[in-house]
Formats: structure tokens, C-alpha cells, sequence
């Protein structure tokens, strides 16, 4: 199993692409959350309050992922990270019943 830690400049656009995840079945669940961030930004450091998503999926799905993702994210730059996980038996399997 993967997640899939996607950085969002606001909740609506956060809730836009955890439920289109969701919907094309490319992961079985995401998390949504409140952060703030520092980062560089054109040569200045920028700080910001931002949404994660953290989509739950299988490895085989991360290069779709990434590319839905970079069509729809209005960022110049997204942030699209994959992280590799251990998990429990049974929530692997659920995992792989509901994505495909």
C-alpha cells in the first residue's frame, strides 16, 4: 500500500480531488486536513495556510494519480507525494476489494 500526501490551496479544492479520487476508484479512502506552510516561492520564503489530502491506493495507481492530479490542481508546482506503508492484512484487502 501507498499514500498519496497532496498539498491543496484551499478545503473546496482539497474535497475536489479526495472525492474525484474516490469516485474513479483510483484510491479506496482519502483524509482531509487543515495545515500551514513554510516554503520557497520565487526567491522569497512564503507562508500559508493549506489542505492535505492523504489518499490511500496501491502502488499500480500512483502514475494515474499523478497525472488526474496535475490536470485538475491549480497549482503551478502541485505537491504529489508517494509514501510507502505497512498495513494490516484486512485493511489491505479492503484497500484492494475497492479500487481498481
Amino acid at each position: 500500500m501507498i499514500l498519496v500526501y497532496i498539498t491543496n490551496p484551499d478545503k473546496k479544492t482539497a474535497h475536489k480531488i479526495g472525492k474525484f479520487l474516490v469516485e474513479k476508484r483510483l484510491c479506496a479512502c482519502v483524509n482531509i486536513f487543515p495545515i500551514e506552510s513554510y516554503y520557497w516561492w520565487k526567491g522569497k520564503i512564503e507562508k500559508t495556510k493549506e489542505w492535505i489530502v492523504i489518499a490511500k491506493t496501491l502502488e499500480k495507481n500512483y502514475e494515474k494519480i499523478k497525472k488526474e492530479i496535475k490536470s485538475i490542481h491549480p497549482y503551478t508546482v502541485p505537491c504529489i507525494i508517494k509514501i510507502k506503508a505497512d498495513v494490516n492484512k484486512e485493511y489491505l484487502d479492503w484497500i484492494r476489494s475497492e479500487i481498481r
